[in-house]
């Protein structure tokens, strides 16, 4: 048999409600290569998910760990049985298309420079999923994304810094990092990185993996010309609250393993004093619009 030339990493947790639509967008063949899919089931088979691909998407490889390995532990078990040429970590709740696939896979054949590319993700309703480009934020990037300001002025580059909605959303470009719902690279490259940091279980994994990417010397790319549609959010319910905490704790972990590789007590308080700042911004942002729902990223 043909060996693959791209290996799909979907893990899912309480996802079997959008796993039909995401399983089924999915590419059987690339450049007239098989795609293998391998998915790792960090709900542990509660919600049936197991039924679902026995019955539905044999061709699927199923992975059952038993226990909630988290975001980047359980990426790098599937990875571990990744046969492809390329690789890219998939988000339960996307619904994919071949064009923006084959599209990015050329890409990354053509030019060995580019570490890891995205496409554009668009929300349900049709607008983009601003995570999808992002900059290594300053602390002013963090504070404009968390008050308020980079939306309200979101073509302005002063403020727009994080999500660099200055920027046209079908262009191409490099940018800093992508996010962890779609997130395509060479294997050889990967194999370099040593795949995602455990240390984080949610969240700030993608971001610390698209650092580590950069500072090997490859490029991250985003190209607007193709685009996938991410369902954000279904994959980790509605607690939106105690989601955007995890997120901006997870942040503030990853500039201290970056920025701060010595463990200067200065630099240590400085970021968490920073991201408390961003965090209760973000939060009287959200009180003041009448809702409890806020999204940092």
């Amino acid at each position: 048999m043909m060996a693959p030339i791209l290996s799909v990493i979907i893990v899912a947790y309480r996802s079997i409600n959008e796993m039909r639509g995401n399983l089924s967008s999915l590419p059987r063949t690339l450049s007239r290569r098989p795609v293998e899919v391998i998915v790792v089931d960090n709900s542990c088979s509660h919600d049936g998910l197991d039924r679902l691909v026995a019955a539905e998407f044999p061709w699927v490889i199923y992975l059952n760990p038993a226990e909630n390995l988290g975001f980047g532990r359980a990426n790098n078990r599937g990875y571990s049985l990744c046969r492809g040429d390329y690789v890219v970590y998939l988000n339960p709740d996307t619904i994919s298309n071949s064009e923006a696939f084959e599209h990015c896979l050329q890409r990354l054949s053509a030019d060995s420079e580019i570490g890891l590319i995205s496409p554009r993700l668009e929300l349900a309703d049709g607008s983009m999923d601003l995570a999808c480009r992002r900059s290594i934020p300053t602390m002013w990037d963090g504070f404009c994304r968390a008050s308020g300001l980079a939306g309200a002025f979101p073509n302005v580059r002063l403020f727009a810094g994080y999500n660099l909605t200055y920027l046209p959303k079908d262009g191409t470009y490099d940018v800093s990092a992508i996010n962890g719902a779609f997130m395509m690279g060479r294997k050889s490259v990967l194999d370099h990185m040593g795949g995602f940091d455990e240390q984080f279980f949610m969240y700030g994994d993608d971001l610390d993996l698209c650092i580590r990417v950069r500072k090997a010397g490859y490029r991250i790319v985003y190209d607007g010309s193709h685009a996938i549609v991410h369902l954000k959010g279904l994959s980790v319910g509605k607690d939106f609250d105690r989601m955007s905490t995890a997120i901006f704790d997870a942040n503030r972990d990853v500039y201290l393993k970056h920025f701060n590789p010595n463990g200067s007590r200065w630099i240590r308080w400085k970021y968490q004093v920073t991201f408390g700042l961003w965090k209760r911004v973000a939060r009287l942002r959200a009180w003041l619009r009448g809702s409890r729902r806020v999204r940092p990223v």
